[in-house]
């Protein structure tokens, strides 16, 4: 599975699909998964301590773009943050009348997949939660491919130039060597430990996440990686959820990509509508504006950022606000869910 995925990954970066190696190792090992799954031995799957320590990379290197210089924006980001606080949670509402009314899911499953960001923390509730994974998945994974590929093909064909990954844009530095490994294990290490100590929603990714960020924030030690670790640790992922595929049949498939496509459509307009109103009352540019609140990953967003000149920063702080809020948010309505029955 690890080598399909690494095929697929490879393939896909190639062409110009944003995040090709999770992306590309996802598609290639959920194909693999369906057409031959019912051949694999009994109880077959992806070992949990594999995805956990690559679970861990993903959150160091978000967390790593917590910087000083973020937080110091943050007082002037108070009503583009009020208008994604408001975002959260009409999309996440309206996500779940989509899958619960239109596709006939049950509540977990229509809840964690309705979630407006955190895909790794929704996948990850969603398990403890009883849901659905293999629907889950497929829909959290809809919506970020929706998102980050039809934005930037728009933004690609408004502009004239590829944005994005797509256009060679990278949050790695290309001169990172191996002695930076030690000090991003150690992080990683420790985030899961607190992630666990603390019993943080789907700790794996965020303990690592609030511990990169605090070092990142405190400026002792450079959090760079290297980007073939990122490509990896995205290689690893893509096929550990690419395997839950293959319980998935042609009819489900047709119908989770319709409920996508009606989520992404609501979950955009109710974008455009914020954002046109923040930047009536701040100013700031709507293109940016745009991508901070469109759903989709926080890597491929500030590349776009990058392609357009924008504030990669700026950009990263709402996708990161967006995250811990919905964190938050499933937090609290899963723990007042399992009081009151």
């Amino acid at each position: 599975m690890l080598a399909t995925g690494a095929a697929g990954g490879l393939l896909a970066s190639y062409t110009l699909l944003p995040l090709p190696y999770m992306l590309g190792s996802l598609i290639a090992t959920a194909v693999l998964s369906s057409v031959t799954g019912r051949r694999f031995p009994e109880g077959y799957k992806f070992p949990q301590s594999i995805r956990l320590i690559f679970l861990a990379v993903i959150g160091v290197m978000i967390g790593a773009q917590v910087t000083p210089d973020m937080v110091a924006m943050l007082p002037s980001l108070s009503v583009s943050f009020a208008a994604l606080t408001l975002f959260v949670g009409l999309a996440h509402a309206g996500n779940y009348a989509i899958f619960r009314r239109l596709g006939g899911y049950d509540r977990a499953t229509a809840f964690y997949s309705g979630t407006p960001g955190g895909l790794m923390e929704s996948i990850a509730m969603g398990e403890e939660a009883g849901a659905n994974l293999a629907i889950l998945t497929m829909q959290q994974f809809l919506r970020i491919v929706l998102v980050i590929t039809v934005l930037p093909i728009g933004l690609s064909l408004w502009l004239g130039a590829p944005v994005g990954s797509a256009g060679g844009m990278t949050l790695a530095r290309a001169d990172v060597d191996l002695t930076q490994l030690p000090v991003v294990i150690a992080v990683g290490a420790l985030g899961l430990g607190v992630g666990k100590w603390l019993h943080l929603p789907a700790g794996q990714l965020t303990g690592p996440l609030f511990v990169a960020a605090a070092v990142s924030l405190s400026g002792i030690v450079p959090l760079d990686m290297p980007q073939w670790l990122i490509n990896e640790a995205q290689i690893v992922i893509g096929a550990s959820l690419g395997m839950r595929f293959g319980g998935l049949k042609g009819r489900a498939l047709a119908r989770g990509i319709g409920l996508g496509l009606i989520s992404v459509c609501l979950m955009m307009a109710i974008a455009v509508v914020l954002v046109v109103l923040v930047h009536d009352i701040t100013g700031a540019p709507f293109d940016m504006l745009l991508i901070s609140f469109a759903p989709g990953g926080v890597t491929e967003m500030a590349l776009i950022a990058l392609s357009l000149q924008a504030n990669p920063a700026l950009v990263t702080a709402h996708h990161i606000y967006r995250i811990i809020l919905t964190v938050i948010e499933m937090s609290v309505i899963a723990r007042w869910n399992r009081r009151h029955g």
